[in-house]
């Protein structure tokens, strides 16, 4: 079975390459995207994929937007963290899901499940298109509010109490907006897929950003961005080129 992954965090794609290839040795992990604009260009020219497993927040913007330029011609489960109800969407229909971190077991469920969709009968693009519309409008539930441990006690910090979090020497951190850094024991790509991406953004690998934090955005050198914030932040908080038009857009709303 030949299969495509779509996903920006290097260990995610690593480990799920990994797995696929010990539930089944005949798997083969073709080609590896981690970005809207490379996954449209790809399946807009033909291929030998035979399955796709898609991350829903990609480095330039969402997955759905790729179904909007373009309509790959196979299956498709999603990595992501929505809410039960959404997800129930997708078995209805046959397609499926698996939850962050990836465990083996459901993983090699949702191969068999494949297998088995293959041999009944495939998925047709109106299918693929009401799912894709349902999905995005089923109300979605987000994380209200992080435990933080401060020596013997774990303190609630509500989430729009944080104007940012990030990683600082492997160490994953959030700052409220009374300017006070917490350490959180949560890896930063579960936390993105925890909040309302419409308050929210994944700046960088490093950086995810609330809208209200932000105070001034710079033209920086080679079409990216500087972002500052308040409270400032130390480190700098660069959008990438790749990034810089859909984190406009997502700004100027």
């Amino acid at each position: 079975m030949k299969v495509i992954i779509v996903e920006d965090e290097l260990a995610a794609s690593d480990n799920l390459s990994y797995l696929l290839t010990k539930i089944d040795p005949e798997i083969e992990v073709i080609a590896t995207l981690d970005t809207v604009t490379a996954t449209v260009a790809y399946f807009s020219q033909p291929h030998e994929g035979e399955l796709v497993f898609m991350d829903i927040h990609l480095a330039d913007g969402l997955s759905f937007e790729i179904f909007d330029q373009v309509t790959p011609n196979i299956p498709v489960i999603f990595t992501t963290a929505y809410d039960q109800y959404a997800l129930k969407a997708f078995k209805v229909n046959s397609i499926d899901y698996l939850l962050k971190p990836i465990d083996g077991e459901e993983l090699q469920d949702a191969l068999e499940r494949f297998k088995a969709q293959r041999q009944q009968a495939g998925m047709d693009e109106g299918q693929m298109k009401s799912l894709l519309q349902l999905i995005q409008h089923k109300p979605m539930s987000y994380k209200q509010t992080f435990l933080v441990t401060i020596g013997d006690q774990l303190l609630p910090i509500k989430t729009l109490d944080i104007a940012y979090f990030y990683i600082d020497t492997g160490v994953v951190k959030a700052v409220t907006v009374q300017d006070r850094s917490y350490v959180l024991d949560i890896k930063l790509e579960d936390i993105e897929d925890a909040l309302d991406p419409n308050l929210f953004y994944r700046a960088n690998r490093q950086f995810i950003v609330r809208r209200e934090a932000i105070t001034t955005i710079k033209f920086h050198f080679n079409s990216k961005l500087l972002v500052e914030v308040h409270p400032p932040c130390a480190e700098r908080i660069v959008v990438s080129k790749a990034k810089a038009s859909h984190f406009k857009s997502w700004i100027d709303r």
